[in-house]
């Protein structure tokens, strides 16, 4: 669609490579190529909180723990898409899973359990609507960690991840521009235009273009993503504005891709260390680019969003906003979702492999209206701040779901498999044939507090009440048969916290929140399952904030623990039965810093420690009930890291990347662990021109055999990008 469009437009050849953010603030007016020279610079924990509050508070006045990535930090660490911006956040872990691109790993919780916003508003779970999209349609990523149903509704327990679009500025006229091209056969070209139409108008225009033979060196696995985002911001007498958008992005992956089939070691031609198993399964580096999905498959998605928000202020420190959303999504996922390996055979004789089939589609459509009114007052003489808001809206999802067991597809070669039709004619669906139809509706009432009890005392609190109706159908498509379901659910989530300045810079907080999620995706959920109610969640949060030497230097310290209660398990007086019941929780600590010592250099770094577990739950395994209490989810490693170091000589810059995460499982046995792994990237940046700058990147330089995520399989994990080069060429006028 949009993609021949972008695809002319390609020929642009450069983008801003912006100033690393967390180190220094750069004139909007400053060419691309000048020398930075830092004289002061603006304390990082006064800056507005965005997603941690609807109150305007600060960071340093936010009870929680808040990580802001800018365009100007994906630029400089060269995060293109979703998925590895994602990985950069301090605690967290991403993945491509084919079902769940950008699926996300944060606070010992993962998929359904982390929301992703779009302008902070949350079309559904993250496993439903979340896409690998090019971040540069992004002003900044912003992440509230832990529990946020408070603010943002259901499903926020592991936490939130705001994907905040660029917006106009008013009076300013720019222009940025951005060629590629790298490792892989990938190509990538963005552009970004804003004008000021008026004095009180402005608008801005921004579309991206990326492709690639395989983002991840793998066969047949093509992709390409684009998007084109478009906004208008009118702002007369300055105390009011409307704010007019439209987004579309859309995407596809060629040959879906299911991640690296482990297989017993005896029959393996390289085993790795990169996987443990305790049944003898081991990751065969042979085959990390082999791809055994049929002809056809393929996972793409084509979505749309338009959006209003008008903001007014009252007088009185009082103001309004206004949001309407609505949202269109057509999504198709066609994939090999079970892999199984065949021992050696006279027709195969190094094995071959098994595949069940899956032609899962979306029709998605979701409408939003949010009102706010909020005041900056006084209170018994004290400074107050207050919001009260309501939130409605309505979603129709209709998804029809076809599955074909392990005989539909022949069995192909382990190491050069046949290419394969996929299978055709509902005869082969014998597995699953249904459609769900759902509709839910949702009415919200929230409201938020913080009242300085002192000038460096303030106290925090919130409450959000919803009410949530599903009406659920699930029809046979051979037949016609259909099963309905309309179950309501009607939560309350709350959280207190408070923040004390304990000196100049240095702020203490702590946090008790609640959050509620669904036992799976409410538009996803069986009909069995949306029988259940919700889970619970509790947290606490204690830590420190602390900024000085100028701006120069900061470190954000924090302690907490989620608890997550009514988890699915089985009935302990009827292993055939599943109840709910079980209980899983995480507990750990997180510290970032960043200091710039001397001018050319800048620092930063950022760690995170998580002891994850189930609580209580038990599995049937071949009949019997199995107790998997203490063993650790799934896709969560128990330790990340992240540092950058940039120097500056001259003009040039410099950049070294160190990420990184501990080992995980893949499966609640915890029989097989994947292995922590530890990534070097390295830059070099040089000004062509006032107004140009030419970067080369590698990623990965080590060239580490290393697992990202696991896979729809137990069996199955995405393993990471071999090393790969890059060269850039960037702009702004």
């Amino acid at each position: 669609m949009i993609r021949h469009f972008l695809k002319a437009g390609a020929a642009a050849s450069c983008l801003t490579l912006a100033v690393p953010a967390s180190a220094q603030s750069v004139a909007p007016s400053a060419p691309a190529g000048a020398a930075i020279v830092v004289t002061g610079q603006r304390d990082p924990l006064a800056q507005d909180a965005g997603t941690g509050s609807r109150l305007g508070l600060s960071v340093a006045e936010t009870p929680a723990s808040l990580e802001q990535l800018t365009q100007g930090d994906l630029q400089q660490r060269g995060l293109r898409t979703a998925r590895e911006a994602f990985d950069g956040v301090v605690g967290a872990i991403a993945g491509n899973v084919p079902g769940n691109p950008a699926v996300l790993s944060l606070r010992g919780f993962a998929g359904n359990a982390v929301s992703i916003l779009r302008d902070g508003v949350r079309v559904s779970t993250s496993t439903v609507v979340q896409r690998d999209t090019n971040t540069w349609h992004y002003d900044r990523i912003e992440v509230l960690k832990g529990p946020a149903s408070v603010l943002y509704g259901e499903g926020a327990l592991g936490g939130v991840v705001n994907l905040v679009t660029r917006k106009p500025v008013i009076g300013e006229r720019r222009l940025d521009l951005l060629t590629s091209a790298g490792s892989f056969g990938t190509v990538y070209a963005a552009g970004g235009v804003n004008l000021a139409v008026t004095p009180d108008l402005a608008v801005r225009a921004d579309a991206s273009y990326q492709r690639s033979d395989s983002l991840y060196d793998v066969e047949r696995n093509a992709s390409h993503a684009a998007g084109l985002t478009a906004s208008a911001l009118w702002r007369p007498a300055g105390r009011w504005s409307l704010l007019l958008g439209v987004e579309h992005f859309e995407d596809r992956y060629a040959a879906t891709y299911q991640g690296l089939l482990l297989i017993p070691g005896r029959y393996a031609l390289e085993p790795s260390d990169a996987v443990r198993s305790t049944t003898g399964l081991v990751a065969d580096r042979s085959l990390r680019r082999v791809n055994y999905n049929p002809r056809g498959a393929r996972s793409d998605a084509d979505e749309t969003t338009v959006r209003a928000r008008l903001d007014g202020a009252l007088g009185g420190g009082w103001r309004v906003a206004v949001d309407l959303t609505g949202y269109a999504a057509r999504r198709a996922f066609l994939l090999a979702d079970t892999q199984v390996f065949v021992p050696p055979s006279p027709a195969f004789p190094q094995g071959g492999i098994r595949q069940s089939y899956q032609d899962f589609r979306h029709d998605h459509r979701f409408w939003n209206a949010r009102g706010l009114v909020a005041q900056d007052g006084r209170l018994l003489g004290r400074r107050n701040r207050f919001s009260l808001g309501v939130e409605g809206n309505a979603t129709h999802f209709v998804s029809p779901r076809r599955q074909a067991p392990l005989t539909a597809l022949p069995i192909v070669d382990l190491r050069r498999p046949a290419i394969v039709p996929a299978p055709t004619g509902p005869g082969v669906f014998t597995t699953s044939d249904v459609t769900f139809d759902s509709r839910l509706h949702q009415l919200s009432l929230f409201a938020e507090d913080a009242l300085n009890l002192t000038p460096h005392w303030l106290v925090l609190g919130g409450v959000r009440l919803d009410d949530i109706a599903l009406t659920r159908a699930t029809t046979q498509n051979a037949t016609g048969a259909a099963e309905r379901n309309a179950p309501r659910f009607d939560p309350v989530s709350w959280r207190l916290g408070t923040t004390w300045e304990a000196r100049p810079g240095v702020t203490l907080y702590a946090q008790y929140t609640t959050a509620v999620s669904p036992v799976s995706s409410i538009l996803l959920a069986s009909i069995a399952n949306s029988r259940f109610r919700l889970t619970s969640g509790q947290a606490w949060e204690a830590g420190v904030k602390a900024s000085g030497w100028g701006g120069r230097a900061g470190v954000t310290a924090a302690l907490y623990r989620i608890g997550q209660r009514d988890i699915l398990t089985r009935d302990p007086n009827n292993a055939s039965l599943t109840v709910q019941g079980g209980r899983q929780s995480s507990r750990g600590a997180e510290l970032t810093a960043s200091v710039q010592p001397v001018v050319p250099l800048r620092l930063s770094a950022g760690l995170s420690y998580t002891d994850a577990r189930y609580d209580r739950l038990s599995e049937l395994v071949g009949g019997v009930r199995v107790d998997r209490r203490s063993n650790r989810p799934i896709n969560v490693p128990a330790s990340t890291v992240n540092v950058t170091a940039l120097y500056t000589i001259g003009r040039v810059t410099l950049g070294g990347y160190l990420r990184g995460a501990g080992g995980f499982y893949t499966d609640t046995a915890n029989s097989i662990r994947v292995a922590g792994h530890r990534l070097v990237d390295a830059s070099l940046s040089v000004p062509v021109s006032d107004h140009a700058t030419l970067t080369l990147r590698g990623r990965n330089l080590t060239d580490a055999f290393y697992g990202e995520y696991s896979g729809y399989p137990t069996t199955n994990v995405y393993f990471g990008a071999p090393r790969s080069f890059e060269i850039a060429l960037a702009g702004r006028w």
